[in-house]
């Protein structure tokens, strides 16, 4: 299990039978080698252009065309899962990167005319179901230690809003405004 931060741990008042509640707020977990961009030019979908960048590089040396997918923006309702997510990015580029990158918590605040158009990641099935992905047992020790039962959820049968409630999954299909970011450090 991670060893999250005492500052993120929220699910302890968003978790119940039901899952996350979901608020105002969004969070967006990466790495602090990202925040300076992101600061000026908000959260950018399949934002992280220098790991991008090195991908493409490794098939084109391989000889194989490599065409970006933009892909959306990964946002949940919970400080505790988006360091998570911040751990997994963090962990990724320090294959590409050298250097000390740190997990971060980004909040999200969209507008009002911004904010229905976060939606239940049902596309992250196919990532739940990746050899060597701990995110579900992550997420099991969650739920345990707010005294809540794990749900059984089967990635590919499950309800579209389970992914939102139950996983803590959504996305946003669109880049996410700088002013509508600012570091969590509480």
């Amino acid at each position: 299990m991670s060893d999250i931060p005492a500052q993120f741990q929220d699910a302890k008042d968003l978790l119940s039978e039901d899952g996350f509640a979901v608020g105002d707020v969004w969070y967006h977990g990466t790495s602090s080698a990202l925040w300076t961009s992101i600061k000026e030019n908000g959260i950018n979908r399949s934002g992280d252009r220098d790991l991008n960048q090195k991908a493409n590089h490794t098939m084109a040396t391989i000889g194989s065309d490599y065409k970006e997918a933009v892909q959306p923006v990964f946002l949940t309702q919970s400080k505790e899962l988006a360091y998570l997510w911040a751990e997994k990015t963090v962990r990724r580029r320090g294959v590409r990167f050298e250097g000390d990158e740190m997990p971060i918590v980004v909040a999200v605040k969209l507008t009002d005319d911004l904010k229905d158009r976060v939606k239940p990641d049902v596309g992250a099935a196919a990532m739940l179901m990746v050899a060597g992905d701990n995110y579900l047992e992550q997420l099991e020790e969650i739920y345990k230690a707010n005294g809540v039962a794990f749900p059984e959820i089967d990635p590919v049968r499950a309800d579209r809003m389970d992914y939102l409630n139950k996983l803590g999954m959504a996305y946003f299909n669109q880049n996410v405004p700088a002013e509508c970011v600012e570091l969590v450090s509480e």
